[in-house]
């Protein structure tokens, strides 16, 4: 039964759950998150699910790198083009059965790429740098001009933190889209960090086992409380299927030009303070 206080509060109904969407204007560096805890405090009830997505507290967090201050190196000219464009693009990509829009945008990486190769490799290692696409949770798409955002520093700090600040009996996640897999009941991902129970900092190496396991959907990096992988990747989930049914989802740079209307190198803060952004859900049990 949906409760009263909810008729005039915007939420769609998943399964067994109500989902209460925040909505924001565009987080910006050094910024803190206000506008994802106030809605929260005044919404949420005891037992509720509070999922964050990770770039907004990254980019509070001030978790931004410029590329264009990396100067591509022969091993990542290598890696972008012939191994991530033409041999992931057109051999083991369809081989493999990854997505045919990652096959696509494999097969048209920008220039840029080039310098985000780079990037990854000094800061994360080959490990991470051999992954063809989403290399170790750096967001392109939500950052400004050639900036993207590292990971969120202690994930599961800033979800104490926030549970807090809320001040109920509540449970906050901060997820990531790329995957958690699972092979003979065992988690993984190539994400550098997850929650306690999903095996992280796989790299490359996770996703090319990813490809022969089950897809779980997106990763659970940090929580408020012990929670169950299985518990986790369910809410995580139900928060990706709602943000899969946004227009203004921005998933890869190649949505950039559709939602803002500008190249990626070209993206300002006022740009993306200007479309209405969902970093955060309330998940409810019926």
């Amino acid at each position: 039964m949906i409760d009263d206080e909810l008729k005039n509060v915007k939420h769609v109904i998943n399964g067994d759950y109500i989902v209460i969407p925040i909505e924001t204007g565009y987080i910006k560096p050094n910024e803190n998150l206000d506008s994802i805890i106030n809605p929260a405090k005044e919404l949420m009830k005891d037992g509720d699910y509070l999922v964050i997505a990770e770039t907004p507290i990254s980019v509070s967090q001030n978790r931004l790198v410029d590329e264009s201050q990396y100067t591509p190196s022969i091993t990542a000219k290598f890696l972008t083009t012939v191994w991530s464009k033409y041999l992931w693009g057109y051999v083991l990509g369809p081989l493999l059965g990854i997505k045919e829009r990652t096959i696509k945008n494999l097969r048209r990486l920008p220039e840029e790429t080039k310098a985000h190769k780079e990037v990854v490799l000094q800061l994360y290692g080959l490990k991470h740098a051999l992954k063809p696409a989403s290399e170790a949770g750096i967001d392109l798409s939500n950052a400004p001009g050639t900036c993207v955002s590292l990971l969120p520093e202690n994930p599961e700090k800033v979800a104490k933190e926030i549970k807090e600040e809320i001040g109920k009996d509540v449970c906050v996640m901060i997820i990531d889209t790329d995957a958690t897999y699972m092979k003979n009941g065992k988690y993984f991902t190539g994400l550098p960090i997850a929650i306690e129970g999903i095996e992280a900092d796989k790299g490359f190496f996770g996703y090319l086992k990813g490809q022969l396991s089950e897809n779980m959907g997106p990763t659970p990096l940090g929580c408020s409380e012990k929670i169950t992988v299985e518990k986790g990747l369910e809410m995580a989930n139900i928060a990706e299927d709602y943000q899969k049914s946004l227009s203004t989802e921005m998933k890869t740079i190649h949505s950039v030009k559709s939602v803002l209307g500008t190249e990626i190198d070209e993206v300002t803060i006022e740009a993306l303070d200007s479309i209405t952004h969902t970093p955060a859900v309330i998940i409810r049990r019926k």
